[in-house]
């Protein structure tokens, strides 16, 4: 079997296959990490969303703000205060935050999956994995919203832990991939 070779900028990265192996390693102990706290991760989610909102607010007003003679000033300085009102409201209780958010998702992802299906039915005729995971999606979605307000403790913290996995999982198979054989 042939080694799997990375250049980059011109130089063969295969001499530090374990720095990619290690990356996957920190991100897999990461994930299994939060898989073991789900309420904190979902926290720690709530809140980043929160101080992204804000953050995205504070600029959106200071570039209205330094912007004010064309015709979207007023427009830009409502969404960049909406935004903001929005981060602090979500900073000030990231628990209801949570469930908030957690409910949001269901509602997505009932209506992506009904999407889904509409589009296998449409154009596959539902024997296809679009229509399967269209019915998934709504599965999920209605086993969140039944579980409701309880999975809102819990349900952000779990995709964040399983995105955390398989990010790692896939740094670490590349990391394997790239080391000398011997």
């Amino acid at each position: 079997m042939a080694q799997a070779r990375l250049i980059i900028d011109g130089k063969d990265q295969a001499g530090h296959w374990w720095w990619f192996a290690l990356l996957g390693a920190v991100l897999i102990a990461g994930g299994l990490f939060m898989l073991w706290h789900l309420t904190a991760a979902t926290l720690v989610s709530a809140i980043f969303f929160a101080a992204a909102a804000l953050a995205i607010g504070a600029f959106q007003i200071a570039q209205a703000l330094t912007t004010r003679g064309w015709g979207g000033f007023l427009m830009s300085l409502v969404l960049g205060l909406f935004y903001a009102v929005l981060g602090v409201l979500l900073l000030i209780n990231p628990l209801a935050a949570a469930v908030a958010l957690t409910l949001l998702f269901a509602a997505v992802l009932i209506a992506s999956g009904l999407v889904r299906l509409l589009l296998a039915y449409r154009w596959h005729r539902l024997n296809s994995l679009l229509g399967i995971s269209g019915a998934i999606a709504i599965l999920a979605g209605l086993v969140i919203f039944l579980g409701w307000p309880a999975t809102g403790l819990w349900v952000l913290g779990l995709c964040l832990a399983i995105d955390i996995l398989f990010h790692g999982v896939a740094w670490l198979a590349f990391g394997w991939a790239l080391r000398p054989a011997n």
